[in-house]
């Protein structure tokens, strides 16, 4: 199954959280902080103006973005959680 995002939205695999910090100690899923950092999976194609025409999205595919916490939704795409967001939720692109 593929997932093309519609319009500015953007299809993301986030980053995973350690599960060890840095003195050794091993984190329950409990513990661990949902990602805020994740790669551009697929981007749709932009959003569209009154006139017709297509903002193109900012982000492209491979980039590595952060984004709010509680920002978009999860989807499943081969048994790997993603989240699609718009692209006006996201924060910035790390470089």
């Amino acid at each position: 199954m593929a997932v093309q995002p519609l319009e500015d939205r953007v299809l993301i695999r986030p980053i995973e959280a350690e599960s060890q910090t840095a003195s050794g100690i091993y984190l329950p899923e409990s513990a661990k902080e949902k990602p805020m950092q994740g790669t551009v999976v697929a981007c749709g194609p932009g959003k569209r103006l009154d006139n017709g025409e297509r903002i193109i999205p900012t982000v492209t595919e491979g980039d590595t973005v952060v984004y709010g916490k509680y920002a978009g939704t999860e989807v499943e795409v081969k048994n790997v959680t993603h989240l699609i967001v718009r692209e006006s939720e996201l924060l910035g692109i790390v470089e």
